[in-house]
């Protein structure tokens, strides 16, 4: 899922579509990801009650999807 996060692509988290600021590779292998959300998008939705560590629901780019389903079935 890491691979597939990319500056200026896109992401939905809890459903809502967002795009990706920043992307960092961690040394572990994790990535830290940044986005902005826009006061409307705040006032909409259930982010202003986040906390950190509190588990979301990530969707991938549909792009970044189809990019690793090509590169499985070459892998094969």
């Amino acid at each position: 899922m890491a691979a597939a996060l990319a500056p200026k692509g896109s992401i939905a988290v809890n459903g809502v579509s967002l795009t990706v600021n920043t992307v960092e590779d961690q040394p572990d292998g994790s990535v830290l990801f940044g986005v902005n959300i826009i006061p409307h998008t705040l006032q909409w939705t259930n982010f202003g009650a986040a906390v950190a560590g509190q588990p979301v629901n990530l969707e991938m780019d549909v792009l970044a999807r189809y990019i690793a389903r090509l590169q499985a079935v070459r892998a094969h």
